[in-house]
């Protein structure tokens, strides 16, 4: 029996061991863990880590007032007598950002809904946004003009006859050139809506 107590008597002195065991095993599963969880992260797997490939704005960008837009319409040589002569001065009021203008090249004529009557109008459009708008403008006025053309042709007669009309006219034809701009290049741009001229018969 002796024995038996050498035996037993052994034993709790190595009963420091398992607890020790644990902690290393706890710890080590805490670091494979974490580890994991940090390569997820910085995959983008979890937590919306970054990713490598952020996709840059390559949107038209505001243009305050002096500064340089790096899209601009670059003058025609032979142009207008004038053209060019004169830097352009900007105002120190109003808008802080710089606005330009386009005037599509022909009117737009149309029947107005339920009505005998037409519509005869000229257009120009604003932005406040750099050149790249402008040239959208001008590639795809075809396509505006289309969509224009639709927005008239459901402008009731009373509408054109009023300021309250027209101005919800403007608002319309507007939304329909950011309609064509945003499906044919990712973004409207455009601000406002002008009427050069306006003939209802």
């Amino acid at each position: 029996m002796s024995k038996d107590k050498t035996e037993t008597g052994d034993k709790p002195a190595k009963g420091k061991s398992p607890i020790l065991l644990i902690a290393i095993t706890a710890v080590l599963m805490l670091a494979v863990g974490g580890g994991g969880a940090f390569a997820m992260v910085k995959m983008g797997i979890i937590g919306g880590g970054k990713s490598e490939h952020v996709k840059e704005d390559n949107s038209p960008k505001l243009i305050r007032k002096g500064q340089e837009d790096p899209y601009a319409p670059k003058p025609a040589e032979g142009g207008k007598e004038g053209e060019g002569a004169v830097k352009e001065v900007e105002g120190e009021g109003g808008s802080p950002y710089k606005t330009s203008y386009y005037t599509f090249s022909e009117d737009f004529t149309s029947n107005l809904k339920n009505s005998s009557a037409l519509v005869q109008i000229s257009i120009a459009c604003s932005t406040h946004r750099d050149g790249r708008v402008l040239m959208w403008l001008k590639k795809h006025e075809l396509a505006i003009r289309s969509e224009m053309l639709k927005v008239l042709a459901d402008t009731p007669e009373e509408d054109v006859s009023t300021m309250e009309g027209k101005e919800k006219l403007q608002k319309r034809l507007t939304a329909s050139i950011n309609h064509v701009l945003t499906e044919e290049e990712g973004f409207g741009g455009i601000d406002a809506v002008y009427f050069k001229s306006f003939l209802v018969q």
